[in-house]
């Protein structure tokens, strides 16, 4: 079980590292080849497609890696899903082909929309085999499937750089070859490693049953998916494709940066489905591996903060970096947060408890569009970074309040506690020594000797987390 458990760990962690290295390499090239309005447009369509994408899922894709996590027969699973997948994606193309009149004073943003949505679409049509490869735990394979996308796109650009040929033409096509050799790539390796047949077989009452079981997860979705991409859309609208660049730059820097719960989350929901099923919880571990992730997040917003006006400037000639200082800011807030909101959700969506999540998303996606609605008008890119932090500690403590583990109640101590030491050495540091690669050095010191001082770290860490990585 150990052996199996860090391997999947590792599969998925160089996936994701891959990736993010690929994905690093695409925004690097989009952020500093092209103008920050037509960067702007490509995000606002990209904003816009990938929210429809994750709306058009209606939860099913989490909810067929329960059911396969839990003993449920993949192939019967996944053919219903694929059937969801080019049903609705279908409609929805076809929808976004005749509703050109909408876009009457947009014209440049439609035809991003229409070409670059061949590309997500291909990608969706993808989702039921990377989906189904996760509730089989087969991690490895979800690695493979998973790249392939960010690799072709990634040496497509380096060759059009290389080519001197980059324009907005030149990267659609390279997003819709990367996009489709993901689906076509994707069902030959997951034919190939599962050898599952992909007989695909109609049962309508089987789908009302997944319909209806994924409907509490199906708003949670709605939610999450508008809230996710809310501000960037609402910006590109009110504001400008200029701001939005801005804006989206540092929002994937914030995202890129969140490496560790990206590797961590997959993992989570078929091994808590396991432990709940089993009843083979103990809230002293579920607590010791929280405050784990509390020292990663808040360790991760340390360096984001002490390194970026420096690092970024000189890496976009002076376009994304100190313009968005205060913004980084606002948004490495939330890093303690999101990993506490995905730790708890994740539970609660291991227990079942699907009705409470959706509640949950409701209220924080009501504070974030409120708070966009309010704020950016008036504070720009800053309030909308504001506002998801508002939604992020919304949701947090909604989380916390309707937690039923006496343990998990004290929850709140070491997101507190490690954020507080990273503000601490940050701000120490820098008041210290000007200079940023003569202050990262004393902020990581800082930052452990604050983390033993506060009990963040202990004798015995090192032996626990042995014993939860054999169980």
């Amino acid at each position: 079980m150990k052996k199996r458990l860090v391997q999947n760990l590792s599969a998925n962690f160089c996936q994701l590292i891959l990736n993010q290295l690929c994905g690093l390499i695409i925004f690097y090239i989009l952020s500093t080849g092209l103008d920050k309005n037509s960067f702007g447009l490509i995000n606002l369509a990209l904003a816009i497609l990938l929210a429809a994408f994750n709306i058009l899922s209606f939860g099913i894709d989490q909810m067929s890696v329960k059911k396969i996590a839990a003993g449920e027969a993949p192939h019967s699973v996944l053919s219903i899903y694929i059937i969801h997948v080019v049903g609705t994606g279908s409609i929805f193309y076809g929808l976004l082909l005749v509703c050109g009149q909408l876009f009457e004073h947009s014209a440049q943003l439609y035809s991003l929309l229409v070409l670059i949505g061949i590309g997500k679409l291909m990608i969706y049509f993808s989702t039921p085999f990377k989906q189904a490869a996760n509730g089989m735990e087969r991690f490895k394979l979800l690695a493979y499937m998973s790249v392939i996308s960010n690799i072709a796109r990634c040496c497509g650009l380096i060759a059009v750089v290389l080519f001197h040929i980059l324009n907005l033409h030149t990267v659609v096509v390279t997003f819709i070859a990367g996009d489709a050799a993901e689906l076509i790539l994707g069902i030959y390796l997951f034919r190939n490693f599962t050898r599952l047949s992909l007989l695909i077989k109609w049962d309508g009452s089987k789908y009302k049953n997944l319909l209806r079981e994924s409907l509490p997860q199906t708003g949670v979705v709605l939610i999450t998916s508008a809230l996710a991409r809310f501000d960037w859309i609402f910006i590109g609208f009110v504001l400008s494709s200029v701001k939005l660049a801005e804006y989206s730059f540092a929002y994937k820097v914030f995202e890129i940066s969140t490496l560790p719960l990206l590797a961590i989350a997959p993992l989570l929901i078929p091994r808590f489905t396991k432990l709940f099923k089993q009843q083979d919880t103990r809230g002293d571990d579920l607590l010791f591996f929280l405050r784990i992730e509390m020292i990663v997040a808040a360790f991760t917003g340390l360096l984001l903060n002490v390194c970026w006006t420096a690092v970024i400037d000189n890496l976009t000639a002076g376009k994304y970096g100190s313009v968005n200082i205060t913004t980084i800011f606002i948004l490495s807030l939330c890093m303690p947060l999101l990993y506490l909101n995905n730790f708890l959700w994740t539970i609660y969506f291991a227990q079942g408890r699907l009705k409470m999540i959706l509640s949950s998303f409701i209220i924080t996606f009501a504070v974030n569009v409120v708070g966009d609605i309010v704020l950016i008008p008036l504070f720009k890119n800053e309030g909308a970074a504001v506002a998801f932090l508002a939604a992020c500690g919304t949701q947090t403590i909604f989380y916390l309040l309707r937690n039923e583990s006496p343990q998990l109640a004290k929850s709140w101590r070491p997101l507190t506690i490690c954020t507080a030491n990273a503000l601490i050495s940050g701000f120490a540091a820098k008041m210290l020594f000007h200079g940023t690669w003569q202050a990262i050095p004393p902020a990581i010191i800082f930052y452990a000797m604050l983390l033993v001082i506060t009990g963040q770290i202990r004798f015995g860490d090192q032996k626990n987390l042995t014993r939860l990585l054999s169980r």
